[in-house]
């Protein structure tokens, strides 16, 4: 597995991390898929997991943890690199601390290896349902908020924190304020090429989320997968659609987060490193139309707050 240095964190992060969002299935109790998932990601060679307390699967990581130890397939705590996140509904600097300290409990850990803001904005109540009635969203406090992240990383809570979902222009923003700087997410359709740059003059580091497009979600769709260009790539290679697209966000020095709870797939996401793209093969995919994957308006609703952000990325 290869590894990037992050500018914040002592601890290298794995380039390839594995998604954990629960997925419900007819018949199935989600968080025991999701350990299950789990289980078998280790056994392939992952140790970069990315969660989140919305994700509902903290505690599926941390019960998984603690079993791969218990079988072996790691040595320690430390073999794993895991991320996770701070929700909304807790982004007020009196909140930050002990919201850290929540998710470590449901995963069992005394530290993450790095913690990421979620999104741009605040939610002033618990979140029942999507989309999000216009009068619980407001603009986050970037000043007060990463005051709470910076003093997660002092506490040890964390070794490293971040941003997820920034604009180049909310960026600027907290880079004025922080003392620490922070790392981001893209897709091979959108490609954020002006985040790219921006982030590299900064020497923030990029994760790139749902590199897939993010299908049967509210906001995916399966552009990458059926790509003729990724699909013309893959065909010349003997790869899979989705080894070219993580190959290419590989080539772009981004890490990236993938989703499968099937066995093979999470070892074919693993089989990137050995061979490479072609000159001619990455002119192809920098020509593809861009489309934005993900919008908070469609998570949030389109108010007119949620469309600003939107409109800045």
């Amino acid at each position: 597995m290869q590894q990037v240095t992050l500018n914040n964190c002592d601890k290298p992060m794995p380039a390839i991390g594995m998604g954990t969002v629960l997925s419900s299935r007819p018949g199935t109790d989600p968080s025991e898929m999701m350990k299950s998932a789990l289980l078998e990601a280790i056994k392939a060679g992952h140790r970069h997991f990315d969660t989140a307390f919305i994700y509902q699967s903290e505690k599926s990581l941390g019960e998984a943890i603690v079993e791969a130890l218990h079988l072996g397939l790691i040595k320690s705590r430390d073999d794993l690199f895991i991320t996770t996140k701070l929700w909304c509904t807790f982004a007020q600097r009196d909140q930050i601390v002990g919201a850290c300290k929540l998710s470590l409990r449901e995963l069992q850990l005394d530290y993450v290896d790095m913690y990421l803001i979620h999104h741009p904005l605040r939610v002033s109540e618990k979140i029942q349902k999507f989309p999000v009635p216009k009068e619980m969203i407001h603009p986050l406090d970037i000043k007060g908020v990463w005051e709470g992240m910076e003093e997660c990383k002092n506490l040890g809570l964390t070794k490293g924190i971040g941003v997820s979902n920034f604009s180049c222009k909310k960026l600027e923003e907290l880079l004025f304020i922080a003392k620490i700087p922070p790392a981001v997410e893209m897709n091979p359709i959108w490609q954020q090429k002006e985040l790219r740059e921006f982030c590299k003059a900064k020497g923030i580091h990029i994760t790139a989320y749902s590199p897939f497009g993010a299908y049967n979600t509210i906001w995916g769709d399966n552009r990458v997968m059926e790509c003729d260009v990724l699909t013309e790539i893959a065909k010349s290679k003997g790869k899979t659609i989705a080894q070219v697209a993580l190959r290419w966000i590989y080539e772009q020095e981004v890490s990236l987060v993938v989703k499968s709870l099937n066995k093979e797939r999470m070892k074919e996401n693993l089989q990137i490193f050995d061979w490479s793209l072609s000159q001619q093969d990455l002119k192809k995919i920098s020509e593809l139309p861009q489309h934005k994957g993900f919008t908070m308006a469609s998570l949030f609703g389109p108010h007119d707050f949620v469309l600003q952000l939107d409109a800045e990325i």
